[in-house]
């Protein structure tokens, strides 16, 4: 059998008075697209943090490729983990193409500086989101959408081999949301390991091959994207659902 891409053995997630995730074991493959679902409080955020080794969980580990993540230097996780916040950590300054190419800096040496290569790697990213004719802008001056855009091609540029986004559709239209999407899951086809946080089940059942249903109470069951049923869903968010098919799509929606 192969060795999982990421791996967590029996964890725990906890807040102050709260357990939100416990005793949840799995293991995750090459191309593999998790769709990460839950309730606005059940953890999912928590749980990307603790994945990418930004948060250490209350019990349990997380490893990579059979290693655990407290037994890596940041700079090897860099360069094969990479994590897409929910909101920025810090208000957007810089030149778009700039801040894109900071990606590169996981794989340079200390005084290394990014070339011709990391170059076009970063106008490729741009293109892939659809920004290459803003390059030269100023960051601040771009709208919501095309800042979260601009994240996700920092990402790609950073090429990982895991790839965890929260809320990656955060403040996309629809049109941008399947496309951001639809190249997600071209990567999971070349092998690489999506897990993204969605607020919408049909994405998930559009785009993902397996789904992560947080309850926020503790449990975690990870199951495939066929198991995702509307019994299953109505009992993740509290509220009826139905099912139906659109050809070979099924899609479901708010009883």
């Amino acid at each position: 059998m192969s060795q999982a891409a990421l791996a967590v053995v029996d964890l725990r997630i906890s807040v102050p008075g709260r357990t939100l995730v416990d005793g949840f074991s799995c293991a995750l493959a090459a191309g593999d697209f998790v769709a990460l679902l839950g309730g606005n409080g059940a953890g999912k955020s928590l749980l990307l943090r603790t994945l990418a080794g930004l948060r250490a969980p209350a019990h349990g580990t997380v490893q990579l490729g059979g290693t655990a993540l407290s037994r890596l230097a940041r700079r090897d996780i860099a360069t094969r983990l990479g994590f897409l916040p929910q909101d920025p950590d810090a208000a957007p300054q810089g030149v778009l193409a700039e801040s894109v190419l900071l990606g590169r800096f996981a794989h340079l040496g200390l005084l290394e500086t990014p070339g011709l290569a990391d170059e076009a790697r970063a106008k490729a990213a741009l293109e892939q989101v659809g920004l290459a004719a803003l390059s030269d802008r100023e960051l601040a001056t771009l709208s919501g959408g095309e800042q979260r855009r601009a994240a996700i091609a920092r990402l790609l540029v950073q090429a990982p081999s895991i790839y965890l986004l929260d809320e990656p559709t955060n403040h996309l239209d629809p049109a941008q949301q399947l496309a951001i999407l639809e190249h997600l899951k071209s990567l999971a086809r070349d092998g690489a390991t999506v897990i993204a946080s969605l607020h919408d089940p049909n994405l998930a059942l559009r785009f993902a091959n397996r789904a992560c249903l947080l309850s926020g109470d503790g449990r975690a069951e990870l199951l495939s994207i066929a198991e995702l049923d509307a019994p299953r869903l109505g009992a993740l968010y509290g509220v009826g659902f139905v099912e139906a098919r659109v050809g070979a799509q099924r899609i479901v929606a708010t009883a």
